[in-house]
This record gives structure tokens, C-alpha cells and sequence, in this order.
């Protein structure tokens, strides 16, 4: 008859946490080989005459070698493991090692809670979805490879939990996992961490990707990072399954979510992806509304454009923003201007416009800007067509008869349009943003302004609240 070699997963370290299969092998075992650390978690269980077989750290080998040595002389023998023996466990160790020294042994693998598992279920539920698991010991893994697989778990928005963070020798691999989450994640992402989990020194804690800091981190903790659906509530992480897809909150609906993952595809493809938050952010939406990365180079937002704007339109006495033609005022998204209070207008159609066209030999576009100056002189201007309306606008300010609270200059063609844009730059106290020489249009210019409308979601990544 052979021997037999069981292979128990004796789970994060409590009883409570272990299977019934795990105790009764535990109790009925002859001769138990396992860390010295973990032999005093399960001595309880053993019989008074059982042999202890047991050693120290980074001595695995030495212990499976022991206990295929065992097996060979017709002995059975129980391989402690913690969490679950076949992940991060003694199970694959003992399975190479018979089949390396062609021992004709039984194998049983006793499966138990892993360490992830219990550090997930004191967290709440961040591994309600698709999940995966990355250990980032070295020891026998290359960096390199453990490094491309932290960047395919961020690229698949897997949930993440994290083996092995840190040790005495490895002190930096954790701030670099970091790093490279936060270039495909959003800095409020939840991450969790359990110390000791199962154990007297047990410890949860909740925080965010952005303020997660690794030094709080030792060889004993699972960190587990939220996927781009994960949130906090009641001090626990939730990864949704998506049963309540459809009567989520207006910023979950589908077609956010879609605009959500286009973002974060175009900012893995900037040449230059750390520029500061409220360049990149009117970056992004350019680039996702006329997929040209060209955008990139032409793209100009004065420092703090965006926000200054913002800040105008919301908290001071500016309500309007003036429009060069109907169909740039059409792409603002009606429900921020609803949700602001905000008014959008364009005079283009404007019978006055037509007839101070006429009177004066301007363009309806001149016009229909020299009159929205008289009722809005520090409105929000927008240009998506037409250069000879900002060139009136930079008259009518050189002339103080109009004081934009911004300007967003994107006139799209062939004629005075990189003049006009050459013309708005000297204006240094007010916030613009420009689309430099030929191309704009006013798609472009209504999507610069809708990302100064949703501005408070920059700091996420989360565009299309208003979608």
C-alpha cells in the first residue's frame, strides 16, 4: 500500500477559519511537518504522541524534502500549510519534489481559507468581481516578470490582492506597485490591508490608492486594491457584482462607464501623461471627442484655467456662457448646465444680430458676439467656428467693453484663424483655453467646456457625470 502525504491548508492561522476535513486530518495525523511558525496554531488539535517535524524561514525545501523522505520509507505524513496549501502553499513543492525524486506517493490536498480570502471578508467584499493575485517576492521570480504582471492586472481592472508585499530586504516594490496603479486607477480607488489576519494581532484599515502608504506594510499583511467600480461605504470596500447596474446613481450608468474606460485608454497613450490634473483634464476629453492625439501638442490651458473658470461660474456672479454659433451651444451638456444653473446662449439667429450685420458690414457672427457683450461682458465665451467672432471679442476687450470670466478659443478653417488665436494670448488675466492654428470646431469647444463643467471630477478621472 503507499504512503501517503496530505497536504492541509491549515487557513490564515485561527481554528474558526479552518475546514472540518483540515481538523480531523490535523487529529488524526502520526507525523506533521510545517513552519515553526504555524506548528503552535494547530498544536492543539494533534495527538500527544505525534512527531513534530518543524523548521525556519525560507527552509521550504529542506521541510518537503523531510517529509518525501518520510513517505519513501512507507510512513504517512501531514504537510501543514497556511491559507490554502496550493496557493502560495507547500502543495506545488511537494508535487515537484515526488515527481523530480520519482517517489510513488498519495497525494491529498486539503484545501483552506486563504490569507486574501480572510483579509477580504474583514474588508467587506473588494473581491466581489473579477480578481486576480500577485506576489511580489523575487526570491524566485524575476522582477521583471512580477512587474508585467502588476501592469496587466491594471490594463485588465482586476481586483488585486497583493502576497508578500514587503520584507526585511525588499522595501521598494510596494511603492512601485503603487506607482503603477495610479497610472491606470483613480487615486480614490479603495485598498484595504489586514496585518496578522485570523490572528491576536489582527489589524484592517481602509484607505485610498492616493493616500495608501506602504510603510505602514510589514511581510504579515494582504493588501487587496479595488477595481474602477469599488467604493467605500460604512467603512467597508464593495466591488459590485452589477445586479444593481441599472438603478445605480446617475455617475454609474453605463454610458459614463464607457466614457470612464476611453479615458483611461487615451491617458495610457499620452506622450506626456504627467502633466498637472487641470491641463490633462480638458486634454482628455479633446482627445476622446476627436480622437487626435495630436491634441497633445496644440492643446494651450493657461495654469489654473479650468478651475478658475469653474470657480466663477459656480461660486460668483457669472451665470451665462456665450456661444459663436448654435451648434457649439448644442454639445454643452444640458444636464451640468440644469445641474449649475447655468444659462447658455448663442445670438447668431438673433433678428438684431441680422440686422447690426447689415448695418455695420460685419460677419453675424461679429455681431452676434458685439451684442451679448452688452448684456454678458463677463460671461464664458466660446468659439467653435468662427475666428471673426474672437477677433471681435478681443476688440471689445482691448476696448473694456467686455471682461470674460474665461475663454475657450477653438475656431476651426483656413482664413484669420490662427490670427484670431495669436490675438486672445496677450489677454494674460483671463483664464483661457486654445486650440492652436487651423484645427477646433465646435464639438471640440463644446466638450472643453463641458469638462470645466464636471471639473470636481477631474481629481477621479470620472467624466460623463451629465452623460
Amino acid at each position: 500500500m503507499k504512503s501517503k502525504i496530505t497536504v492541509v491548508g491549515i487557513g490564515p492561522g485561527g481554528e474558526g477559519d479552518m475546514t472540518s476535513r483540515a481538523i480531523e486530518a490535523l487529529q488524526n495525523a502520526g507525523i506533521v511537518v510545517g513552519y515553526n511558525y504555524y506548528i503552535p496554531f494547530i498544536s492543539h488539535l494533534l495527538k500527544g504522541d505525534v512527531e513534530i517535524v518543524e523548521n525556519g524561514m525560507k527552509q521550504e525545501q529542506k521541510r518537503i524534502e523531510e517529509a518525501v523522505e518520510i513517505a519513501e520509507e512507507g510512513r504517512d505524513v501531514c504537510v501543514i500549510s497556511s491559507g490554502d496549501s496550493g496557493i502560495y502553499g507547500m502543495a506545488p513543492l511537494v508535487y515537484e519534489m515526488l515527481k523530480e525524486k520519482e517517489v510513488d506517493a498519495e497525494v491529498e490536498v486539503i484545501p483552506g481559507i486563504s490569507a486574501f480570502q480572510k483579509a477580504a471578508s474583514l474588508l467587506g467584499v473588494p473581491v466581489g468581481h473579477d480578481f486576480c493575485v500577485i506576489s511580489l517576492s523575487d526570491l524566485m521570480t524575476p522582477w521583471a516578470i512580477i512587474e508585467r504582471r502588476i501592469k496587466a492586472a491594471v490594463d485588465a481592472d482586476f481586483v488585486t490582492a497583493v502576497y508578500n508585499p514587503k520584507s526585511t530586504g525588499r522595501y521598494w516594490e510596494l511603492y512601485r506597485l503603487k506607482e503603477l496603479f495610479l497610472q491606470g486607477r483613480s487615486p480614490e480607488t479603495p485598498v484595504g490591508y489586514v496585518r496578522q489576519a485570523g490572528r491576536d494581532q489582527e489589524e484592517v484599515r481602509v484607505t485610498t490608492l492616493r493616500d495608501f502608504d506602504s510603510e505602514d506594510v510589514d511581510m504579515f499583511t494582504v493588501v487587496i486594491i479595488g477595481n474602477s467600480q469599488s467604493y467605500q461605504w460604512n467603512k467597508s470596500i464593495i466591488t459590485p457584482r452589477g445586479y444593481y447596474r441599472n438603478e445605480t446613481k446617475d455617475d454609474e450608468r453605463p454610458g459614463q462607464s464607457i466614457m470612464v474606460e476611453s479615458f483611461r485608454t487615451i491617458e495610457k497613450e499620452l506622450v506626456n501623461p504627467d502633466i498637472p490634473i487641470g491641463n490633462k483634464w480638458p486634454l482628455l476629453h479633446a482627445i476622446h471627442t476627436t480622437a487626435d492625439f495630436d491634441m497633445e501638442n496644440i492643446l494651450r490651458v493657461d495654469d489654473n484655467a479650468v478651475e478658475r473658470i469653474y470657480t466663477a461660474l459656480t461660486e460668483g456672479k457669472v451665470r451665462t456662457i456665450i456661444t459663436d454659433v448654435t451648434m457649439a451651444a448644442s454639445g454643452i451638456r444640458k444636464g451640468a448646465i440644469e445641474r449649475l444653473g447655468i444659462e447658455v446662449k448663442c445670438y447668431l439667429n438673433d433678428p438684431a444680430t441680422t440686422q447690426l450685420s447689415k448695418e455695420k458690414g460685419i460677419t453675424r457672427t461679429q455681431a452676434g458676439i458685439r451684442l451679448a457683450a452688452k448684456e454678458h461682458p463677463d460671461a464664458l465665451y466660446v468659439f467653435g467656428n468662427a475666428p471673426t467672432a474672437l477677433m471681435e471679442l478681443c476688440t471689445l476687450i482691448r476696448h473694456k467693453k467686455a471682461g470674460p470670466c474665461g475663454i475657450v478659443a477653438a475656431p476651426v478653417g483656413f482664413v484669420h484663424v490662427c490670427e484670431s488665436k495669436h490675438m486672445v494670448k496677450p489677454f494674460v488675466g483671463i483664464p483661457k483655453i486654445i486650440v492652436e492654428g487651423r484645427k477646433g470646431g465646435s464639438n471640440l469647444a463644446a466638450t472643453l467646456v463641458n469638462s470645466i463643467l464636471c471639473w470636481p471630477d477631474a481629481e477621479q478621472l470620472k467624466p460623463g457625470r451629465d452623460v
